[in-house]
Parts: C-alpha cells; sequence; structure tokens
C-alpha cells in the first residue's frame, strides 16, 4: 500500500514537470511567464527525484517512468489533466487543481511511514508556490468579463478531472490505508475538504462553482 501510494505520486510529480514544459509553456503569453513555468518545471522533476530516492530505499525502480510519454503514465489521474489549452486552463490547473495534490501531500508529511513524511515538507514549500501562481493567473484574467468567461470555461471543463483525482469516495484500501497511518482522511472526506477550499476561491474570482458529482 506505501509503495502504491509513492508511486502514484511520484508518477504525477514527473507528468506536472512535463506538464509545465510542454503544455503551460506554450501558452504562456510572455517570456517572463515562459520562466515561471520553466522554473516550476525544475520543482515539479526535484520532487519527482525525491519519490524516486524514497522508493529506491526500498527496492523499487522507478526510471522506467522517465522514459514514459505523458500519455503512457496513468497511474496518478486520468489524461484529462495533461490537456489545457488556454492560459485560463493554466491558471486554473494550478490554482484550483493542483490543491487537491497538496492536500494530499500534507496528509503524506503525517504518514507512519517516516522517511517518506520528512521527505515531503519540500514539495509542500513548493506546492504552496505552484498554486499562488496560478492564483496570480487568475485573478489578472478576472479583472475583465471576458478574462471571467474564459475562467468559467476553464473551471467547468476541468472540474470532473479534478474531483476524478480523488478515487472512488468509497474506496476500502482508503480506509486501510487511514488503518495504517498512511492517510487520515477517506477520498470522500479529502474530496468535500477540496472543494470547500476551492469553492471559496472560485467565488471570489466571480465564478460559478460546478455542481460536483458526488459518485
Amino acid at each position: 500500500m506505501l509503495i502504491s501510494q509513492v508511486m502514484i505520486n511520484t508518477e504525477g510529480e514527473l507528468s506536472g514537470g512535463d506538464d509545465y514544459t510542454m503544455v503551460f509553456l506554450p501558452l504562456a503569453p510572455n517570456a517572463e511567464e515562459r520562466q515561471v513555468c520553466a522554473e516550476r518545471a525544475v520543482e515539479e522533476y526535484d520532487h519527482y527525484k525525491i519519490g524516486k530516492r524514497i522508493l529506491a530505499e526500498i527496492g523499487v525502480d522507478t526510471t522506467y517512468m522517465e522514459q514514459q510519454s505523458l500519455d503512457e503514465r496513468n497511474l496518478f489521474a486520468d489524461q484529462g489533466l495533461h490537456t489545457c489549452t488556454t492560459w485560463a486552463e493554466r491558471g486554473v490547473f494550478s490554482y484550483i487543481g493542483e490543491e487537491a495534490a497538496l492536500l494530499m501531500i500534507r496528509e503524506f508529511a503525517e504518514s507512519s511511514y517516516k522517511p517518506w513524511a520528512e521527505a515531503v515538507r519540500t514539495i509542500i514549500l513548493d506546492e504552496k508556490v505552484h498554486i499562488a501562481h496560478g492564483a496570480r493567473v487568475c485573478r489578472n484574467l478576472a479583472t475583465t468579463e471576458e478574462g471571467r468567461q474564459q475562467l468559467q470555461a476553464a473551471l467547468d471543463r476541468l472540474w470532473p478531472t479534478f474531483i476524478g483525482v480523488f478515487g472512488n469516495p468509497n474506496s476500502k484500501r482508503a480506509d486501510l490505508a487511514i488503518r495504517y497511518g498512511l492517510r487520515q482522511t477517506t477520498n470522500a472526506e479529502a474530496r468535500d475538504q477540496w472543494i470547500k477550499t476551492v469553492s471559496a476561491r472560485a467565488i471570489n474570482l466571480g465564478l460559478r462553482v460546478p455542481t460536483t458529482q458526488a459518485g
């Protein structure tokens, strides 16, 4: 169960680096934003290397992931996470979507497996910066009606994919992870906590929160 948890997160971090370089950077409106995307990508790749090290210490090699394309990696979430086509979607991805990752990583910081708990503390600090960048992108767009419309379209399209990151709300595996101290909340509890946090952000931007399907 521990190996699966770290593997999923580690793959997600590697794919996150590819998202910043291959998906977000080409959408950036200027050189400054391209530089920020490149900087965030470096951090995501560092996060991948942290997970790779933790797994190597218990005999698991993730090197094969580095040879895979984004399309070939499906442990973390579905391919909908890698399909941003507008700068508004790029902002929503970080301000709203990466909050889901931060919520989970904060739980890992309380893990009963101490090497993993200690390793993710650096990741938490970086993820807060990623979310702040997404917030800036969204707030800049939200100053105009056209920008708010772009953000609403982005939120509506990506919301179901973000919900999917939390997996089956009735997962028995999540219950076991709590029992063994690898997690603190069920999938449904984590999802509901995320919805509460990001709904407030959306409303502050003047957006409508999409209807959530409980699953």
